[in-house]
């Protein structure tokens, strides 16, 4: 297995963060060598200006935190996120939109999206939360065929949820890898032996607030 601090991806999306808070954020990514940080669009810029001297990768959330924005809307975030520096692109699924099972709306979303990426990881973040094991299964799928790059569990945004679970990053797993795709746990791993669950379930990616706390355990 690689080393813990490259499953990372540095997590910081609070809506009242300060921009130490962030400076700090980046400080960690670059010093424990994580493999990515992961903040809001407005400040991919100041990350790319923050880690230009270091390989760690800038992830960015689209549609966040319920992806019910307009599909053109996503688009036109996911363009300005790569114009300002973001390596990857993490977008919030139409939640209603799958569970109404409106499938030509939810893959000509992702692939719209994944056009706009010009080339960079897409990730698609299903919320496990809200979903069945059936409706996980079918977002996986439509992921699958919209062209994405990953699929991932959790905003961490529901009220009440858990975020990232084994048994879900699991079904995940066996339900994309044949199709090359990879699987993103975030939401809820605040520490060592739950990140090592979700890499065990088959997570290749762990977003989290707790990186440090998790590699000096």
């Amino acid at each position: 297995m690689e080393k813990l601090n490259k499953y990372i991806e540095h997590t910081l999306l609070k809506q009242d963060a300060l921009e130490a808070d962030l400076l700090k954020l980046f400080k960690e990514a670059k010093d424990n060598n994580f493999l990515g940080v992961c903040v809001n669009p407005n400040y991919v810029k100041l990350a790319k200006e923050n880690l230009k001297d270091s390989d760690v990768k800038i992830v960015t959330v689209i549609g966040f935190p319920l992806g019910a924005n307009k599909t053109s809307v996503k688009v036109f975030e996911t363009q300005e996120a790569v114009k300002d520096g973001a390596d990857e692109i993490d977008m919030v699924i139409n939640v209603t939109k799958l569970k109404d099972d409106d499938k030509d709306f939810v893959v000509n979303e992702i692939k719209e999206i994944k056009k706009a990426c010009a080339g960079h990881n897409l990730k698609v973040i299903i919320e496990t939360d809200l979903l069945t094991k059936e409706e996980i299964k079918r977002a996986c799928e439509y992921a699958i065929e919209g062209g994405a790059d990953f699929v991932k569990t959790s905003t961490g945004f529901v009220k009440g949820g858990v975020g990232a679970k084994a048994e879900d990053v699991e079904l995940m797993y066996n339900t994309v890898k044949d199709a090359g795709l990879r699987v993103k746990a975030s939401g809820g791993i605040r520490d060592k032996q739950t990140a090592l669950e979700m890499i065990k379930a088959g997570a290749v990616r762990l977003g989290t607030s707790s990186g440090v706390k998790i590699i000096e355990a």
